[in-house]
């Protein structure tokens, strides 16, 4: 997109404006939602992955750092940021992203059907990718970082995301998501690679550093801390017996982890981005914005090729 001229031959460099952003989302959320299964299944295992290894970064980082909860989050969050950078300039299909296919559906480019055949099967890749970066991560011993220090806070940050009341845990995963949303939207503003990052680090800096809870990287984060709980040589190690006394191994369960986080946070994050974000930009800027069955405006054909 940088090499957009204007009239007069020169290189355009100006962001879009918002309603050509919200234009730009609803192109390119229709072409997402009729992306083939293949295509769509793998680009998700690949944004599972991408946040997982965020999320893992984000776990190191904040180790052993003693500059006060508010620098240590800032930092953790920096990191974190990782994820969603490599999922937009790499290219792949966030589940929490996905949410703004929103604008598509509502405008009548995209049937319910398709909408929520696209959310489940991203879903599900992104189960599937965050799931082996935490087997990877798991039996490459990263959590022997440190004397284990590392097995202790990601034991940690588990177990405070499984002693979540559901309703926290949901209210929580609505104000993730409108950050992570925001941080797309910004991006639909962009002409540049630099543009791209400069739009998501402070989002999701913020959330991560506010404590909020997405649901991919849950998907990394909770399971992880489930194998290590399951480990001898870990739960054996130093200083672990104080994660121990904060929260009991007894509640690193699978069916915990599903009741007690993963369902209220992804709910949480379909409202915080679909709604919050998706819908509030749609009755803002399309609404009346043509008709469901016209053809697409030539401006947004680029979009649709390029999806990103």
């Amino acid at each position: 997109m940088a090499n957009d001229n204007d009239c007069n031959g020169y290189v355009t460099l100006d962001a879009y404006s918002p309603r050509e952003m919200a234009r730009k989302a609803r192109s390119i959320g229709a072409a997402k939602a009729n992306l083939d299964f293949v295509s769509t299944l793998m680009l998700s295992i690949l944004a599972g992955a991408f946040i997982a290894l965020g999320a893992c970064f984000y776990t190191t980082v904040v180790t052993g750092m003693s500059g006060g909860l508010g620098v240590t989050q800032l930092l953790g969050g920096l990191a974190f940021s990782l994820g969603l950078i490599l999922v937009v300039v790499a290219g792949a299909e966030l589940f929490t992203g996905n949410a703004l296919i929103v604008m598509a559906f509502v405008g009548g480019r995209v049937s319910f059907g398709k909408l929520m055949r696209n959310w489940a099967i991203v879903y599900a890749g992104n189960v599937i990718g965050s799931l082996a970066i935490a087997a990877l991560v798991y039996y490459a011993w990263q959590w022997k970082m440190g004397g284990s220090a590392v097995g202790v806070t990601a034991y940690n940050i588990a177990g405070a995301k499984l002693g979540l009341p559901w309703m926290a845990a949901f209210c929580s995963g609505i104000l993730c998501n409108g950050l992570v949303c925001l941080a797309v939207w910004l991006c639909y503003s962009a002409r540049s690679t630099t543009d791209k990052i400069l739009s998501i680090i402070f989002p999701i800096t913020a959330f991560v550093a506010m404590g909020f809870e997405h649901s991919v990287a849950n998907m990394f984060l909770i399971p992880y801390g489930i194998m290590l709980s399951g480990t001898s040589e870990f739960m054996g190690a130093d200083g672990v017996a104080g994660a121990i006394s904060n929260y009991s191994p007894a509640i690193f369960t699978v069916p915990n982890f599903i009741k007690d986080n993963l369902i209220p946070v992804t709910l949480g994050n379909i409202v915080g981005g679909a709604i919050m974000v998706g819908l509030a930009y749609w009755i803002i800027y399309l609404r009346a914005d043509g008709k469901p069955n016209e053809p697409v405006p030539a401006a947004d054909r680029e979009a649709i090729e390029t999806r990103k």
